[in-house]
Protein backbone atom coordinates (compact mmCIF):
# COMPACT_ATOMS: atom_id res chain seq x y z
CA UNK A 1 0.00 0.00 0.00
CA UNK A 2 1.19 3.45 -0.88
CA UNK A 3 1.95 5.77 1.87
CA UNK A 4 -0.46 8.64 2.00
CA UNK A 5 0.96 12.39 2.16
CA UNK A 6 -0.32 15.60 3.87
CA UNK A 7 -2.77 17.12 1.26
CA UNK A 8 -1.68 20.23 -0.46
CA UNK A 9 -1.17 23.87 1.17
CA UNK A 10 -4.58 25.59 1.81
CA UNK A 11 -5.46 29.20 2.72
CA UNK A 12 -8.27 29.69 5.22
CA UNK A 13 -11.73 31.13 3.58
CA UNK A 14 -12.40 32.94 6.30
CA UNK A 15 -11.01 34.02 10.00
CA UNK A 16 -12.60 36.00 13.10
CA UNK A 17 -12.20 36.27 16.45
CA UNK A 18 -14.82 34.64 18.94
CA UNK A 19 -15.70 37.13 21.52
CA UNK A 20 -15.52 34.73 25.24
CA UNK A 21 -17.40 37.26 27.40
CA UNK A 22 -13.59 38.02 28.96
CA UNK A 23 -10.41 39.49 28.12
CA UNK A 24 -9.88 36.75 25.91
CA UNK A 25 -10.63 36.51 21.84
CA UNK A 26 -10.26 33.61 20.70
CA UNK A 27 -8.34 33.18 16.68
CA UNK A 28 -10.71 30.86 14.46
CA UNK A 29 -10.35 30.06 10.86
CA UNK A 30 -11.97 27.83 8.66
CA UNK A 31 -10.37 26.88 5.11
CA UNK A 32 -12.03 23.46 2.94
CA UNK A 33 -15.45 22.95 2.29
CA UNK A 34 -17.64 25.13 4.05
CA UNK A 35 -20.74 22.59 3.44
CA UNK A 36 -18.23 19.83 3.67
CA UNK A 37 -18.04 17.30 6.85
CA UNK A 38 -17.30 20.04 9.55
CA UNK A 39 -13.78 19.09 11.79
CA UNK A 40 -12.20 20.72 14.66
CA UNK A 41 -8.57 20.82 15.39
CA UNK A 42 -7.41 20.83 18.83
CA UNK A 43 -3.42 21.47 19.25
CA UNK A 44 -1.22 20.51 21.60
CA UNK A 45 0.77 22.36 24.64
CA UNK A 46 -1.02 23.73 26.08
CA UNK A 47 -0.96 26.65 24.26
CA UNK A 48 1.44 25.78 21.30
CA UNK A 49 -1.13 27.33 19.00
CA UNK A 50 -1.90 25.85 15.53
CA UNK A 51 0.10 26.15 12.23
CA UNK A 52 -0.79 26.39 8.48
CA UNK A 53 0.07 22.58 7.97
CA UNK A 54 -2.14 21.50 10.57
CA UNK A 55 -4.66 22.32 7.76
CA UNK A 56 -2.86 19.43 5.41
CA UNK A 57 -4.07 16.53 7.43
CA UNK A 58 -8.26 16.65 5.61
CA UNK A 59 -9.15 16.76 2.01
CA UNK A 60 -10.46 20.29 1.72
CA UNK A 61 -12.59 18.81 -0.83
CA UNK A 62 -14.52 17.02 1.56
CA UNK A 63 -13.71 18.68 4.97
CA UNK A 64 -14.89 21.86 6.54
CA UNK A 65 -11.70 22.70 8.00
CA UNK A 66 -11.60 24.41 11.69
CA UNK A 67 -8.87 25.70 13.25
CA UNK A 68 -8.72 27.38 16.77
CA UNK A 69 -5.33 29.17 18.85
CA UNK A 70 -6.39 28.42 22.54
CA UNK A 71 -7.01 31.16 24.46
CA UNK A 72 -3.35 33.45 25.12
CA UNK A 73 -1.54 31.75 22.32
CA UNK A 74 -0.79 31.33 18.89
CA UNK A 75 -2.72 34.70 17.18
CA UNK A 76 -5.32 34.81 20.41
CA UNK A 77 -4.62 38.05 22.21
CA UNK A 78 -4.24 38.82 24.81
CA UNK A 79 -1.03 36.63 24.32
CA UNK A 80 -0.42 34.89 27.81
CA UNK A 81 -3.14 35.76 29.87
CA UNK A 82 -3.56 33.25 32.49
CA UNK A 83 -6.74 34.84 34.02
CA UNK A 84 -9.81 32.98 32.85
CA UNK A 85 -7.51 30.54 31.07
CA UNK A 86 -8.69 26.81 32.49
CA UNK A 87 -9.27 24.21 30.71
CA UNK A 88 -12.94 24.24 31.24
CA UNK A 89 -12.66 27.89 29.71
CA UNK A 90 -11.47 26.30 26.35
CA UNK A 91 -14.11 23.85 26.22
CA UNK A 92 -16.86 26.76 26.25
CA UNK A 93 -14.86 28.02 23.68
CA UNK A 94 -15.17 25.48 21.85
CA UNK A 95 -19.00 24.71 22.46
CA UNK A 96 -18.85 28.61 21.59
CA UNK A 97 -17.07 28.37 17.88
CA UNK A 98 -19.96 25.13 16.94
CA UNK A 99 -22.94 27.83 18.04
CA UNK A 100 -21.43 30.81 16.31
CA UNK A 101 -20.56 28.32 12.83
CA UNK A 102 -24.67 26.79 13.62
CA UNK A 103 -22.70 23.53 13.36
CA UNK A 104 -24.70 20.56 14.17
CA UNK A 105 -22.03 18.11 15.04
CA UNK A 106 -18.18 17.87 14.01
CA UNK A 107 -15.28 15.46 13.58
CA UNK A 108 -12.19 16.14 16.61
CA UNK A 109 -9.36 15.83 15.22
CA UNK A 110 -6.46 15.54 18.15
CA UNK A 111 -3.02 15.68 19.70
CA UNK A 112 -1.39 15.69 23.05
CA UNK A 113 -3.12 18.12 25.62
CA UNK A 114 -5.43 18.36 22.58
CA UNK A 115 -6.85 14.55 22.72
CA UNK A 116 -7.50 15.54 26.75
CA UNK A 117 -9.50 18.29 25.33
CA UNK A 118 -11.29 16.26 22.89
CA UNK A 119 -12.07 13.80 25.23
CA UNK A 120 -13.57 16.27 28.09
CA UNK A 121 -15.69 18.25 25.60
CA UNK A 122 -17.03 14.80 24.24
CA UNK A 123 -17.99 13.99 27.84
CA UNK A 124 -20.20 17.47 28.18
CA UNK A 125 -21.35 17.79 24.73
CA UNK A 126 -21.45 14.14 23.05
CA UNK A 127 -24.30 14.50 20.85
CA UNK A 128 -22.53 17.03 18.83
CA UNK A 129 -19.55 15.10 18.45
CA UNK A 130 -19.79 13.09 14.82
CA UNK A 131 -16.39 10.77 15.53
CA UNK A 132 -13.04 11.31 16.92
CA UNK A 133 -9.37 10.96 16.07
CA UNK A 134 -7.30 11.18 18.84
CA UNK A 135 -3.04 11.43 18.50
CA UNK A 136 -0.68 10.95 20.96
CA UNK A 137 -2.99 10.35 24.40
CA UNK A 138 -2.77 12.55 27.39
CA UNK A 139 -4.65 11.61 30.53
CA UNK A 140 -3.72 14.45 32.47
CA UNK A 141 -3.18 12.18 35.42
CA UNK A 142 -0.41 12.74 38.63
CA UNK A 143 1.50 10.04 37.09
CA UNK A 144 1.55 11.67 33.41
CA UNK A 145 3.07 14.59 34.84
CA UNK A 146 5.19 13.28 36.78
CA UNK A 147 6.64 10.42 34.24
CA UNK A 148 7.63 14.15 32.59
CA UNK A 149 9.27 16.13 35.29
CA UNK A 150 9.89 13.88 38.12
CA UNK A 151 10.28 10.41 37.74
CA UNK A 152 10.10 8.27 34.07
CA UNK A 153 11.55 10.06 30.79
CA UNK A 154 14.36 11.96 33.41
CA UNK A 155 15.92 8.65 33.19
CA UNK A 156 16.24 8.14 29.18
CA UNK A 157 17.56 11.77 29.03
CA UNK A 158 19.99 12.59 32.88
CA UNK A 159 22.02 14.95 31.00
CA UNK A 160 19.15 17.54 29.51
CA UNK A 161 16.79 16.36 32.86
CA UNK A 162 19.99 17.43 34.68
CA UNK A 163 20.70 20.75 32.95
CA UNK A 164 16.94 21.49 33.92
CA UNK A 165 17.28 20.98 37.57
CA UNK A 166 20.37 23.04 37.16
CA UNK A 167 18.60 25.92 36.11
CA UNK A 168 16.18 25.60 39.16
CA UNK A 169 16.63 26.91 42.61
CA UNK A 170 18.53 24.41 44.93
CA UNK A 171 18.98 22.87 42.15
CA UNK A 172 15.37 20.68 43.14
CA UNK A 173 12.30 20.44 40.47
CA UNK A 174 10.25 20.99 42.89
CA UNK A 175 11.13 24.52 42.57
CA UNK A 176 9.91 24.44 38.84
CA UNK A 177 7.09 26.75 39.27
CA UNK A 178 8.32 29.27 42.17
CA UNK A 179 11.29 29.56 40.10
CA UNK A 180 9.34 30.49 36.73
CA UNK A 181 7.00 32.60 39.05
CA UNK A 182 9.33 34.25 41.15
CA UNK A 183 10.82 38.00 40.81
CA UNK A 184 14.78 37.14 39.79
CA UNK A 185 14.44 37.67 36.02
CA UNK A 186 17.52 35.87 35.14
CA UNK A 187 16.60 32.95 36.72
CA UNK A 188 13.14 33.41 34.78
CA UNK A 189 15.08 33.19 31.75
CA UNK A 190 17.51 30.41 32.59
CA UNK A 191 14.40 28.21 33.80
CA UNK A 192 12.80 29.35 30.74
CA UNK A 193 15.42 28.26 28.11
CA UNK A 194 16.02 25.05 30.41
CA UNK A 195 12.62 24.02 30.46
CA UNK A 196 12.11 24.96 26.40
CA UNK A 197 15.08 22.73 25.88
CA UNK A 198 14.31 19.85 28.09
CA UNK A 199 10.61 19.70 26.52
CA UNK A 200 12.07 19.86 22.80
CA UNK A 201 14.49 16.92 23.75
CA UNK A 202 11.94 14.73 24.97
CA UNK A 203 9.23 15.64 22.39
CA UNK A 204 11.38 15.51 19.48
CA UNK A 205 14.05 12.55 20.25
CA UNK A 206 16.73 12.16 18.01
CA UNK A 207 15.46 14.72 15.48
CA UNK A 208 16.51 17.21 18.47
CA UNK A 209 18.89 19.87 17.45
CA UNK A 210 19.87 21.93 20.80
CA UNK A 211 20.62 24.91 18.02
CA UNK A 212 16.75 25.39 17.57
CA UNK A 213 16.20 27.11 21.15
CA UNK A 214 17.65 30.53 20.93
CA UNK A 215 20.74 32.03 22.86
CA UNK A 216 18.88 35.09 23.93
CA UNK A 217 15.78 34.28 25.60
CA UNK A 218 12.43 36.79 24.90
CA UNK A 219 9.08 38.24 26.95
CA UNK A 220 7.01 35.87 24.96
CA UNK A 221 9.22 32.88 25.38
CA UNK A 222 8.62 33.53 28.88
CA UNK A 223 5.19 33.61 29.34
CA UNK A 224 4.68 30.84 26.25
CA UNK A 225 6.21 28.53 28.88
CA UNK A 226 4.42 29.78 31.79
CA UNK A 227 1.12 28.95 29.95
CA UNK A 228 2.09 25.44 30.04
CA UNK A 229 3.37 25.02 33.26
CA UNK A 230 0.14 26.83 34.50
CA UNK A 231 -1.81 24.15 33.24
CA UNK A 232 0.46 21.71 34.66
CA UNK A 233 0.72 23.60 37.81
CA UNK A 234 -3.07 23.32 38.81
CA UNK A 235 -3.16 19.61 37.54
CA UNK A 236 -5.08 20.53 34.31
CA UNK A 237 -8.13 21.82 35.99
CA UNK A 238 -9.26 18.07 36.18
CA UNK A 239 -9.99 15.57 39.14
CA UNK A 240 -7.61 12.73 39.08
CA UNK A 241 -8.49 10.24 36.00
CA UNK A 242 -11.50 12.28 35.55
CA UNK A 243 -11.04 12.18 31.57
CA UNK A 244 -10.30 8.26 31.69
CA UNK A 245 -13.59 7.61 33.99
CA UNK A 246 -16.17 9.82 32.06
CA UNK A 247 -15.06 7.80 28.79
CA UNK A 248 -17.43 5.22 29.81
CA UNK A 249 -20.26 7.95 28.31
CA UNK A 250 -18.53 7.48 24.93
CA UNK A 251 -18.96 4.21 23.85
CA UNK A 252 -21.18 4.61 20.70
CA UNK A 253 -18.59 7.94 18.91
CA UNK A 254 -16.84 6.36 16.15
CA UNK A 255 -13.49 6.82 17.68
CA UNK A 256 -9.13 5.92 15.52
CA UNK A 257 -7.00 6.21 18.36
CA UNK A 258 -3.25 6.52 17.18
CA UNK A 259 -0.30 6.40 19.54
CA UNK A 260 3.56 5.88 18.43
CA UNK A 261 5.26 3.57 20.23
CA UNK A 262 8.20 5.53 21.26
CA UNK A 263 6.59 8.78 22.47
CA UNK A 264 8.26 9.63 25.43
CA UNK A 265 5.88 12.52 26.44
CA UNK A 266 2.86 10.98 26.97
CA UNK A 267 4.21 7.26 27.16
CA UNK A 268 1.99 4.07 25.47
CA UNK A 269 0.56 2.97 28.57
CA UNK A 270 -2.22 6.24 27.92
CA UNK A 271 -3.55 5.17 24.69
CA UNK A 272 -3.44 1.44 25.97
CA UNK A 273 -5.09 2.38 28.82
CA UNK A 274 -8.14 4.78 26.55
CA UNK A 275 -8.60 1.63 24.11
CA UNK A 276 -9.47 -0.31 26.79
CA UNK A 277 -12.04 1.77 27.84
CA UNK A 278 -13.59 2.58 24.29
CA UNK A 279 -13.59 -0.62 22.81
CA UNK A 280 -15.06 0.72 19.87
CA UNK A 281 -12.71 2.56 19.19
CA UNK A 282 -9.66 1.48 16.32
CA UNK A 283 -6.91 1.01 17.95
CA UNK A 284 -3.31 2.04 15.90
CA UNK A 285 -0.21 1.61 17.26
CA UNK A 286 2.98 2.96 15.41
CA UNK A 287 5.94 0.79 15.83
CA UNK A 288 9.17 3.61 15.11
CA UNK A 289 6.51 6.86 15.36
CA UNK A 290 7.17 9.73 18.91
CA UNK A 291 5.59 12.43 19.69
CA UNK A 292 5.08 14.51 17.48
CA UNK A 293 2.55 14.76 14.04
CA UNK A 294 5.77 14.34 11.55
CA UNK A 295 7.41 11.73 9.83
CA UNK A 296 5.80 9.36 7.13
CA UNK A 297 4.66 6.59 9.38
CA UNK A 298 2.32 9.12 11.04
CA UNK A 299 1.45 11.26 8.44
CA UNK A 300 0.59 7.87 7.01
CA UNK A 301 -1.41 6.95 9.70
CA UNK A 302 -3.69 10.32 10.47
CA UNK A 303 -4.68 10.80 6.77
CA UNK A 304 -5.21 7.57 6.63
CA UNK A 305 -7.77 7.82 9.41
CA UNK A 306 -8.96 11.33 8.25
CA UNK A 307 -10.37 9.36 4.75
CA UNK A 308 -11.54 6.47 6.95
CA UNK A 309 -13.25 9.20 8.99
CA UNK A 310 -14.73 10.70 5.71
CA UNK A 311 -15.90 7.90 4.13
CA UNK A 312 -18.60 6.66 7.25
CA UNK A 313 -19.50 10.02 7.93
CA UNK A 314 -20.80 10.98 4.28
CA UNK A 315 -22.48 6.88 4.42
CA UNK A 316 -24.09 8.01 7.76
Amino acid sequence: MMNKHLYPDIEPFKHFFLETGSQHKVYVEQSGNPEGIPVLFLHGGPCSGTKPKHRCFFDPDIYHIILFDQRACGQSTPFGELEANTTQDLIDDMERIRLQLNIKQWLLFSGSWGSTLALLYAQQYKKTVAGMIIRGVFLAREKDLSWFVKEGVNAIYPEAYQNLLTSLEEHKIDNLYNTLWGDDEIAVWRVTKAWMQWSGQVALGAEYRSEGVPEHISSRMVEQVKMELHYAKNKYFVAENQVLEACVELQDIPAIIIHGRYDLVCPIEAGFSLAKVLPQAEYEILPTAGHIAQGQEMIHALVSATDKMAEELTQQ
